[in-house]
């Protein structure tokens, strides 16, 4: 892969980010076609937030992104944004779907995973992340 900097004022940097989010009590809520809209969705979010997202994918109980961001980002406010914007627009677009998992206004999980990504390789990452099991 190739190293992309990003510059900011008086900042070169190449900060990336692995996050995770689990449902609710994992419940295996998703489907292909929301996936999907979370990825739009999530796409969206990282441009307003002034962030690339690198890769996105998933499983029925939780999501992967990998994310590039400028250090000034504060990346609790990031992800709480995340998780409230992508939880009332995937219960309001598939409200059928998410009440048979959820009697109450939720979807994800109060945590979060988030690691730099200085462990291992980003290609490693991607890889990863590109080879999860996607309901269909």
């Amino acid at each position: 892969m190739k190293t992309d900097f990003v510059s900011s004022g008086r900042s070169v940097s190449d900060m990336k980010a692995h996050l995770v989010l689990t449902t609710k009590c994992r419940r295996k809520a998703f489907t292909g076609e929301m996936l999907a809209r979370l990825h739009e969705i999530l796409s969206d979010l990282c441009q307003k937030w002034n962030c690339k997202l690198i890769e996105f994918n998933g499983e029925e109980d939780h999501i992967h992104l990998l994310f590039q961001y400028y250090p000034q980002m504060d990346l609790p406010k990031f992800v709480n944004n995340i998780k409230s914007v992508s939880s009332r627009r995937i219960r309001s677009e598939f409200a059928e779907h998410i009440n048979a998992f959820y009697w109450k206004d939720v979807l994800w999980n109060e945590s979060y995973f988030i690691a730099s990504c200085g462990g291992v390789t980003v290609s490693v990452l991607r890889q990863y992340i590109e080879n999860q099991n996607a309901p269909v």
